[in-house]
């Protein structure tokens, strides 16, 4: 095992401008798989038994100028690369991004807004306090099963006032928590060698549209969308269309009804997306 993790975290000597500063990273890195708890620095030097003294350097590792966050990112893009067992489908990996939403008793704290909750649990309430996580993986694992690797991971809401404190008013602004994971998602098909398809989950009331007519009626300038199709009701209009295939769902074959159609799809700008019911 320690000759399989100086194997992986030898790449990241390059990102470091120090020997002393890459070294205390690998004692970070060790010490975040091996801590008993989750009390920040604190658990590292427990769990390793390091000087208490050492709660200081920790801390200035954090804010050391000798590496960059942009840099290990790349760094550990090209590492799951070359040694990860990827799940590879007709010649491209599989990518998984995913959002959190996590509670925090202090309003004051750094990056803690209020956020809704869209749980269809009662009980929870519909507004919290805390910080929202974005995250992007990658499936990896053999046929037996399939995990998720992260490779992105990091506060994307209500962190303006942060980026504020070494960024003027104007480069503090952040796009939204959408937008920052589909970003994140092309920077990892970049390095994989791939282009983004992106799949996701529709509201149950978005409506689509179909193609305009080939020859507008009359005059005027010609239409940029045609008929308005509300996807929900797609099971009843177009029950007849919809294929039967066999596929493995949780360990066993399932048979299962599918339709695709391309639509235009976004207000305004009407781009061809492939709908699946």
């Amino acid at each position: 095992m320690l000759k399989y993790l100086n194997e992986l975290l030898l790449p990241f000597r390059s990102c470091f401008s120090r020997q002393a500063t890459f070294e205390w990273f690998v004692v970070l890195v060790i010490g975040f798989m091996l801590r008993s708890d989750h009390l920040g620095v604190t658990s590292v030097i427990r769990d390793l038994s390091l000087n208490s003294h050492c709660y200081e350097t920790l801390l200035h590792f954090f804010s050391s100028s000798g590496w960059s966050t942009p840099a290990l990112r790349q760094k550990w893009l090209q590492v799951v690369r070359q040694h990860a067992p990827l799940l590879v489908i007709d010649h491209r990996v599989v990518l998984v991004g995913d959002g959190k939403k996590q509670t925090k008793e202090g309003r004051r704290m750094p990056g803690v807004k209020k956020l809704y909750q869209e749980s269809e649990n009662i009980s929870k309430k519909d507004y919290i306090f805390g910080h929202l996580f974005g995250t992007i993986g990658i499936l990896v694992g053999d046929s037996r099963k399939w995990f998720c690797l992260p490779l992105f991971m990091n506060l994307q809401d209500g962190i303006q006032t942060i980026l504020g404190w070494k960024k003027s008013k104007g480069e503090a602004e952040t796009a939204s928590h959408v937008v920052q994971m589909i970003e994140q998602g092309l920077e990892a098909a970049k390095e994989f060698g791939q282009a983004l398809h992106l799949v996701t989950k529709a509201k149950s009331n978005a409506v689509a549209y179909e193609r305009p007519p080939a020859k507008k009626p009359g005059r005027g300038r010609p239409l940029k969308k045609g008929q308005a199709v509300k996807l929900k009701e797609l099971f009843t209009t177009c029950a007849a269309d919809f294929q039967t295939t066999t596929l493995p769902l949780y360990g066993k074959e399932e048979t299962v009804q599918f339709l695709c159609l391309d639509l235009l799809w976004g207000q305004g700008w009407y781009q061809e997306l492939r709908f699946g019911k």
